[in-house]
């Protein structure tokens, strides 16, 4: 395993994606809206709201069960692959930084700290925001359709993340936008430094919160790490 960084002792920091690093729930508003649409409904805004974070599967599910139609195994797959297309030719054209995200990833990396993006963004999907994010910020990666079904607000994600890296998640800072990303990484073991975006985060053990990712770097995430564990001297 992997031994913490001289950083404070942070092992690790686990990223995820969509309204985090990059301004892109926008764009699955979009693709979410419009496929309500295609199914016949609509989408009121405070149905939008609850998607905030969730995976293509349970969005689906959620679409289907909205508009009125009959919730299937073919019926769900094939919903999620319309709004994984949709999301996709919306991706194609970049996707927009948060503020302070990029100059955050750069710092944390050129610090040497091992680092994961963890999104429950498809594979495919995922590679297409990596031209705008940039691929070398990341050790590993793992996606949406890689953690057999068990997506953010599970463990899983975060766990597998930590895993790849060989660190101890209870050593690693996960940075998360929306409540399933900040449960998931807290159930693994980390600690989450919450930069809620949309939808807000309610406070809970392991959870520091900061506006935005402006001025972070390796030395805040270490002190997020100590103020995130509660025996920490």
């Amino acid at each position: 395993m992997t031994q913490p960084s001289a950083a404070g002792g942070l092992a690790a920091v686990l990223w995820d994606m969509d309204g985090t690093l990059v301004d892109s729930e926008k764009l699955w508003e979009i693709a979410n809206y419009e496929a309500a649409e295609w199914l016949g409904g609509a989408l009121t805004e405070a149905q939008r709201a609850t998607l905030m974070g969730a995976n293509k599967d349970d969005t689906a599910r959620y679409l289907l069960e909205s508009v009125g139609r009959p919730v299937t195994p073919a019926a769900i797959a094939e919903t999620g692959a319309w709004i994984t297309d949709r999301a996709a030719r919306l991706f194609v054209d970049g996707l927009p930084w948060r503020p302070g995200a990029a100059e955050a990833l750069a710092s944390v990396r050129s610090a040497g700290i091992p680092c994961a993006l963890v999104t429950t963004t498809d594979r495919a999907l995922a590679e297409l925001a990596l031209n705008t994010i940039g691929r070398d910020f990341f050790d590993v990666t793992v996606c949406g359709d890689e953690v057999d079904g068990l997506n953010k607000p599970h463990p899983r994600p975060y766990a597998m993340a930590a895993e790849l890296l060989g660190v101890d998640p209870m050593r690693s800072v996960a940075v998360e936008d929306p409540p399933p990303g900040a449960e998931s990484a807290v159930a693994a073991g980390c600690t989450v430094l919450v930069v809620p975006h949309e939808v807000p985060v309610p406070a809970g053990p392991r959870r520091v919160f900061r506006p935005s990712l402006v001025g972070v770097d390796a030395t805040v995430l270490a002190d997020v790490l100590r103020g995130g564990i509660p025996d920490a001297g």
